[in-house]
């Protein structure tokens, strides 16, 4: 939509709107002087004449010329007369599905007029159903809970969600910009956000099994995996899922994977008492990764990200599309050789994924870890 027509519709650029002709010049009437002729032709023949401001202008190969200098609309049906046939075709789509909207408080007008292209996409059903939704939303009818268990009447929660952000700019307009004060639709209302980044935790043994109630494959949130312990002595983090359902069977072992770079987790309480270990990619970012996860969990052990591993798969690498330059805080002194050697180019990449692991080597190696425990 133009931007125009918005500053228009909401009255920031006041009519009438004048648009200059910028008629030819006599250099350009030399030129090409049929040209200036059907010109000044196409103009006469306009058919809103009301809106042509005329003037006699004199040329030095012509003499005195009547010619159109520029365009006048005075107020809006004219602005959309002169945009044609589809400009008012969506105006009239605007008017039939901003007035249920303008029933609730005329004060939204310039809240709708800024989302005329998403309301134009908009069903009568779905108009319908943001003109049923809006009052009765109130502050803190969330109680704590999901924003899919708010308690609506004819309009279902998946709707909130596809137009939140319209939604929310609507009450914003209503109750005075408290909604943005607060920090939100989700805070406003006291409902909680669907979690994403969401951790998959995988026992790797019977007895770790039957304490997770039998369940073999699980998934936690960062908050619930912070507050809960899990049932096994050892906890091991993997970087991305896939390698974490790979793992083979340990004693006594856990597998927490798929957090990426999210291991703000790391320092709950429970984990003191735990063996962890991480294994991640080995580049830059995932040596930051590394580093986060120690500064949280100081007795924490890296696997299979070592010179070693880089030299025995270094065939298999390839290079980050960017990397880290920033040193590391947390690292080992090998780490931070690592990290080093990776950002100078001493390898022949800067990335080995876990994922080009063998699964030989991912069991000789995590064999070792537990035996150095025991």
């Amino acid at each position: 939509m133009p931007v125009n027509l918005k500053a228009c519709l909401l009255g920031e650029r006041p009519f009438p709107i004048r648009v200059s002709l910028k008629p030819p010049t006599n250099r350009a009437i030399l030129a090409d002087l049929a040209h200036f002729q059907r010109y000044v032709g196409a103009w006469r023949q306009f058919p809103q004449q009301q809106w042509l401001e005329w003037e006699e202008r004199n040329y030095r190969t012509l003499g005195s010329q009547r010619v159109p200098m520029a365009l006048v609309l005075e107020d809006i049906t004219s602005l959309l007369a002169y945009l044609g046939k589809e400009a008012q075709a969506r105006s009239d789509s605007w008017v039939r599905n901003m007035t249920p909207l303008l029933a609730i408080e005329a004060k939204l007008y310039p809240v709708l007029v800024n989302y005329l292209e998403l309301l134009a996409s908009l069903s009568p059903i779905d108009i319908q159903r943001l003109q049923q939704l809006i009052p009765q939303l109130k502050p803190g009818m969330g109680n704590g809970q999901y924003l899919r268990a708010l308690p609506l009447q004819g309009v279902d929660t998946k709707f909130v969600e596809q137009y939140v952000r319209l939604i929310s700019d609507l009450l914003d307009c209503l109750h005075d910009g408290v909604i943005k004060a607060q920090g939100g639709l989700a805070n406003w209302l006291d409902v909680k956000g669907n979690h994403k980044g969401w951790l998959t935790v995988r026992p790797l043994c019977a007895a770790a099994q039957v304490r997770l109630g039998g369940l073999g494959l699980l998934q936690l949130t960062v908050d619930e995996l912070r507050q809960q312990p899990l049932p096994a002595k050892h906890i091991l983090v993997v970087e991305n899922v896939q390698s974490g359902l790979g793992l083979p069977l340990l004693a006594d072992t856990i597998a927490v994977s798929g957090g990426g770079k999210n291991v703000s987790w790391l320092d709950a309480p429970w984990l003191a008492d735990k063996q962890v270990a991480y294994w991640g990619d080995i580049d830059s970012w995932g040596l930051h990764v590394l580093s986060d996860a120690r500064g949280k969990l100081p007795q924490l052990t890296a696997l299979m990200m070592d010179h070693t591993t880089v030299m025995r798969y270094s065939a298999m690498m390839v290079d980050e599309d960017s990397s880290m330059t920033v040193v590391p805080t947390h690292l080992t002194a090998d780490e931070l050789a690592l990290f080093k050697a990776l950002i100078a180019g001493s390898y022949p990449g800067t990335r080995l994924e876990q994922e080009k692991l063998a699964p030989d080597y991912i069991q000789q190696r995590l064999g070792e870890w537990l035996s150095c425990l025991q």
